[in-house]
């Protein structure tokens, strides 16, 4: 993604150009959450309560969108809302500090303002090693045969046929011989001299080099592997998670993990801190994050398929398995995955997707994915709104198919929990969806103070969808990322019964449920009503709606 310079601006919170129905409807929708706050009543989402009410339950998406907030989309906030983003992401990687507190007091004053409920996640930079530039502000074309100079020498300013690389012994190791490969194919090098710490090369595979251009070295077809010894967190990174701490971000994605170790030292220093709401998914995005995969995914609240940097170390034609995998072993885990980088990625230039990109985003979905991410095509991109309405539709079509073909019937169910407790409430999620899918009930209701059991639920696939309630704000925000999972803030009491009438009522009066429709009812034993056996709380009942 091409760099940007952050400089405060205003951001509308209506599109120029909304139409008034649209206007009343966010207006009408902020006057109903107002009031359901003072009252007590349980709060739905604008864009979840008009697609149920448009679509029915069976119609309602699974797979959640996420999108990168950049200077092409921030006037499109509102717009983007309403086309189902759940997500919305700030690199801290472009721009600048008031910049991201700029965009991330927007998404939150988009929720507050115009009853969305969408969730703010952060990238970390991370000790970033091999980037280099050119100094220019757009791309330069490297023409075959020309020759280059990689350098770390600090210069002001661009100079012709040299690229500023921020490591100082980025060349440490490498061979005249060597291979010198540009974000993962854009444009490749032969080292023909060192010079010193410098490299000379000639292109030998032409291309654009972009502003803070990612380099890999390769030797007969083999990644050069070399540990600097660089911590994951650098002490800007830590500089940063303590401003996204107080701007009140949801969820940290933690880049370039290298280890367990990674998530653990920053979940404990928040743990320290009483912030474990704040969630943590660590990037996969290196060979040495392939190496740890299953202990990184165990001890992360989620995890980003980073497809961009990933295939700066790996060849290209390992990507399609190496994502099944993450994502399938992400499932059987019970942990969130998302899906990201270039899936829509012609759509920054053009107003149409090619197929080839339509079908990558619905591969995603038929390996049920948890969500799936715009990148550049939102942040940079000339078509945000166009390319997050290709994703949405991609999505809903691919969930629908596999429906039809019954393809849930084919996820294999792996034993997560130990202790018993937990081995119930994993039975009775498991016993739940496969009820639901049988009976073909109309949806599935649960009653969560922490998203655990909503969890559970969503790591079976359901074909209804999971309405999960919970009086928890920051529960609700994390079940965001929770493939089918639809939350929902809601007062809870010590009754199961009293809790199912009150939603009931509410979704009633809203038009979204009608007699005659079926609910399976879930209780998570995370209530904790302090009185009764916990057997109480962990229950199934199959519903009709009077």
């Amino acid at each position: 993604m091409a760099a940007y310079t952050g400089t405060t601006r205003s951001f509308p919170y209506l599109v120029a150009g909304s139409s008034p129905a649209a206007r009343r409807h966010v207006s009408a929708h902020r006057i109903r959450a107002s009031a359901a706050e003072a009252t007590g009543e349980a709060a739905m989402d604008v864009v979840s309560e008009a697609e149920l009410r448009e679509k029915g339950f069976m119609g309602m998406r699974k797979t959640k969108l996420v999108c990168t907030v950049g200077p092409a989309c921030v006037e499109a906030l509102p717009a983007l809302a309403r086309g189902g983003m759940g997500v919305a992401r700030v690199n801290l990687c472009h721009g600048g500090r008031e910049w991201h507190r700029a965009a991330m007091r927007a998404v939150r004053k988009l929720n507050e303002e115009e009853g969305f409920c969408v969730s703010l996640m952060v990238d970390t930079e991370g000790s970033q090693l091999l980037v280099a530039d050119h100094g220019g502000a757009t791309s330069v074309k490297a023409e075959d045969e020309s020759e280059w100079l990689f350098t770390s020498k600090k210069t002001d300013g661009a100079h012709p046929f040299t690229m500023h690389v921020n490591f100082e012994k980025f060349s440490d190791g490498i061979l005249v011989g060597d291979e010198l490969v540009i974000d993962g194919g854009m444009a490749t090098f032969e080292v023909t001299e060192k010079i010193g710490n410098d490299l000379r090369c000639k292109c030998t595979d032409p291309g654009l080099l972009l502003p803070r251009a990612k380099l890999s070295f390769w030797r007969n077809g083999k990644l050069v592997e070399r540990n600097f010894g660089l911590p994951t967190l650098s002490a800007k990174d830590w500089a940063d998670i303590e401003f996204l701490i107080a701007e009140g971000v949801d969820c940290i994605a933690l880049s370039f993990v290298k280890d367990d170790n990674d998530v653990k030292q920053l979940k404990a220093y928040l743990s320290r801190r009483s912030l474990e709401h704040i969630k943590i998914f660590a990037k996969i995005e290196s060979l040495e994050s392939l190496k740890n995969l299953k202990d990184i995914i165990m001890a992360s609240d989620g995890v980003m398929v980073a497809r961009g940097d990933l295939g700066v170390q790996i060849p290209l034609e390992q990507i399609p398995a190496i994502q099944e995998s993450i994502v399938t072993l992400c499932r059987h885990l019970n942990k969130p995955v998302i899906v990201a980088s270039q899936l829509l990625e012609s759509m920054v230039e053009y107003p149409t997707p090619t197929r080839a990109e339509v079908a990558d985003v619905s591969e995603a979905v038929r390996q049920y994915a948890d969500a799936v991410m715009l990148s550049a095509e939102s942040a940079i991109g000339a078509y945000p709104q166009k390319a997050l309405s290709v994703l949405r539709a991609a999505s809903e079509r691919m969930e629908s198919w596999s429906r039809e073909e019954n393809m849930q019937k084919l996820l294999p169910q792996h034993q997560l929990a130990i202790a018993l407790p937990d081995r119930i409430s994993e039975q009775i999620c498991n016993c739940a969806v496969e009820m639901a899918n049988n009976l073909a009930v109309d949806a599935i209701f649960v009653y969560t103070k922490h998203g655990h059991m909503a969890s559970l639920l969503s790591r079976n696939r359901p074909n209804p969808p999971i309405f999960a309630f919970t009086d928890d704000a920051n529960s609700r925000k994390s079940m965001n990322l929770y493939w089918g999972v639809i939350p929902l803030h809601l007062p809870l009491s010590d009754s199961m019964d009293d809790n199912f009438k009150k939603t009931i009522s509410l979704m009633k009066s809203k038009g979204s449920v009608k007699p005659g429709d079926t609910i399976l009812v879930v209780s998570d034993s995370d209530l904790n009503q302090p009185c009764a056996p916990s057997s109480v709380f962990q229950s199934i009942q199959v519903r009709t709606v009077d």
